[in-house]
């Protein structure tokens, strides 16, 4: 079980980076402007602040990934529990917020993974 929920919290740890990149790199770009549905005006006009939420995006990927590798199991199961609680939490404002797609995208994963941790304990 223990693999399944680290296998888990790596993809989504991996979305997160992805998410970054959209929101840091691409914003403005065909792939950001089709996945966000953007004109290239409203993306100039918002890159700024996409780019803040690339970097939390990258803050969440990075404290999943960290759970990953702190050696203290108990330690690591309080950075998993916290993270994946995040990630659910800004997923959830994101679909009330932004656009309900990200309930599905960003924050059953999350739950999955977070219910399945707190299952194991």
């Amino acid at each position: 079980m223990n693999t399944l929920i680290n296998i888990l919290i790596t993809i989504i740890g991996l979305l997160h980076l992805y998410i970054l990149v959209l929101e840091m790199f691409l914003w403005t770009k065909p792939k950001g402007l089709k996945t966000f549905g953007k004109t290239l005006e409203e993306a100039k006009q918002s890159a700024a602040l996409a780019a803040n939420q690339g970097l939390y995006n990258g803050f969440l990927a990075a404290g999943l990934f960290w759970s990953l590798i702190v050696k203290n199991a108990h330690t690591a199961l309080h950075f998993k529990v916290f993270f994946l609680a995040c990630v659910a939490v800004a997923g959830v404002y994101g679909g009330f917020t932004s656009s309900r797609k990200i309930m599905v995208v960003q924050t059953l994963p999350a739950l999955i993974a977070l219910s399945l941790l707190i299952y194991n304990c």
